[in-house]
């Protein structure tokens, strides 16, 4: 069937990226810009909001790919021998890709608004993950923390008996406890393509009123998540 073949997966990941950031970043975007009808909405929203652009993204692509859209995600499966290793690297460029035209479209939409924000930081936090307090060893923990409790999530519930088409809402709530619980630290990127691809779209586009993109910190949101997800796996591995 066409829909099997890694092109078409490719094509899900990476349209399932897009719409993951679109909505995820957006809402970053919706509560952070000056003069947002949600500005001031809060840390709240912000982790439904990721919770829900992860949820839908499954859903508008189940179809075409599994619906990873993060290369933590990606690596930990092919670990625990759900996923070939041979489709891990054109899934992480998907992903990353996807991430890439995702954060665009986000300065896109809200495009009015980068011009009322003055403050720098604010505006590249839209884009891609800042910690609150910047200690690189404790970033990079909290990041695999955070990444850990996904994938073992993840991987718990292909043992699960979920009643059709539930799956990804179910992601999209342990997407929404991790904001909640362990996003405080660094804003919970768990994912290096949602980090680098925005991140690399805030670069080089002429987003009025950016700063740096902060590439002395981009190491953690793509190393720990990866860590992370891995030791998951192989905990997994153990236990299952």
């Amino acid at each position: 069937m066409m829909h099997d073949s890694l092109t078409m997966q490719m094509l899900g990941e990476f349209l399932g990226t897009i719409f993951v950031i679109l909505l995820g970043d957006g809402v970053c975007a919706a509560v952070n810009l000056k003069k947002s009808k949600a500005n001031g909405g809060g840390w709240v929203v912000i982790a439904l909001g990721w919770g829900l652009a992860v949820a839908f993204g499954v859903y508008f692509v189940s179809w075409l790919s599994p619906g990873h859209f993060n290369p933590a995600v990606t690596v930990a499966m092919a670990i625990a021998g759900k996923f070939p290793w041979m489709s891990v690297l054109p899934y992480i460029i998907a992903q990353i890709a996807g991430g890439f035209i995702g954060g665009i479209l986000v300065w896109l939409t809200y495009y009015p608004h980068w011009k009322e924000t003055k403050d720098k930081q604010t505006i590249l936090t839209i884009f891609c993950t800042e910690p609150a307090i910047r200690s690189y060893f404790w970033n990079f923990f909290a990041e695999l923390i955070g990444t850990f409790v996904l994938v073992f999530g993840l991987l718990a519930f292909t043992k699960g008996n979920f009643a059709a088409g539930l799956n990804p809402f179910i992601v999209g709530l342990l997407i929404t406890a991790i904001g909640f619980s362990l996003g405080g630290p660094t804003g919970y990127a768990i994912n290096p393509a949602r980090d680098l691809g925005p991140r690399l779209a805030h670069q080089l586009m002429p987003i009025a009123n950016k700063g740096g993109s902060d590439w002395a910190y981009s190491w953690v949101p793509i190393f720990g998540p990866l860590v992370g997800g891995s030791l998951a796996a192989l905990l997994f591995e153990v236990v299952a």
